[in-house]
């Protein structure tokens, strides 16, 4: 595989992880609330990988081609964003001087679990996958096809844990001291996730 293609993709793919997005808004939101962003971080990149492994395998196309998976996807997909945002929203510190010693954390491994939700369920990044990693793959590769995107898929994971690492430990520092900053990003971040998962159920609900 030629190293050219990859290092054109990892281009693009920083480019895509540096957009605000639901990974965007949950990373933020556990900064502001949990001791470290590692789970979040970990959960994401998990999603990730699933999501390769479905490309990989041909799944995805299959998924993409059938209306109703991909409109049961969307639906869990934006649903899941909707009940992750709102309780966020809902969500209120057991004691005064709360934020990131917040009583009402999650758990590192709900937080992993709930990071692998917001990536693997989002419909869209199914369809970006599938869109983006095969304009970067060759037949006349010594490399099978399969193994070329999990390459890529690799690529575009690490470079999530990178940002998103960085991302959430700045978030850290920066509200561990201010406390009413960190509920008020914790809220916004919230409400962030709950209106993309709203749009996801409008696009294709509604609009189509």
């Amino acid at each position: 595989m030629a190293l050219s293609s990859v290092a054109a993709f990892w281009a693009l793919a920083a480019l895509l992880v540096a957009v605000p997005g639901p990974d965007w808004a949950f990373v933020l939101s556990s900064g502001a609330r949990t001791p470290t962003v590692v789970p979040a971080v970990g959960g994401i990149v998990l999603g990730y990988a699933g999501v390769t492994v479905a490309v990989a395998a041909g799944i995805g196309a299959l998924v993409a081609r059938s209306p109703a998976a991909l409109t049961a996807l969307t639906a869990a997909g934006g649903s899941y964003l909707i009940w992750l945002g709102t309780g966020a929203l809902v969500r209120k510190p057991s004691h005064a001087g709360a934020g990131l010693r917040s009583g009402g954390a999650a758990s590192p491994l709900e937080t992993l679990a709930r990071g692998i939700g917001v990536s693997a369920l989002n419909p869209k990044g199914l369809l970006l996958f599938l869109a983006l990693l095969p304009q970067f793959t060759s037949a006349r590769w010594d490399w099978p096809l399969a193994a070329q995107l999990a390459l890529l898929g690799l690529v575009f994971m690490l470079t999530c844990a990178v940002f998103y690492l960085c991302l959430g430990s700045f978030a850290r520092r920066v509200l561990q001291a201010r406390p009413l900053a960190a509920g008020l990003l914790t809220r916004f971040s919230g409400a962030a996730m709950a209106v993309v998962g709203a749009l996801l159920l409008i696009d294709r609900f509604i609009l189509r």
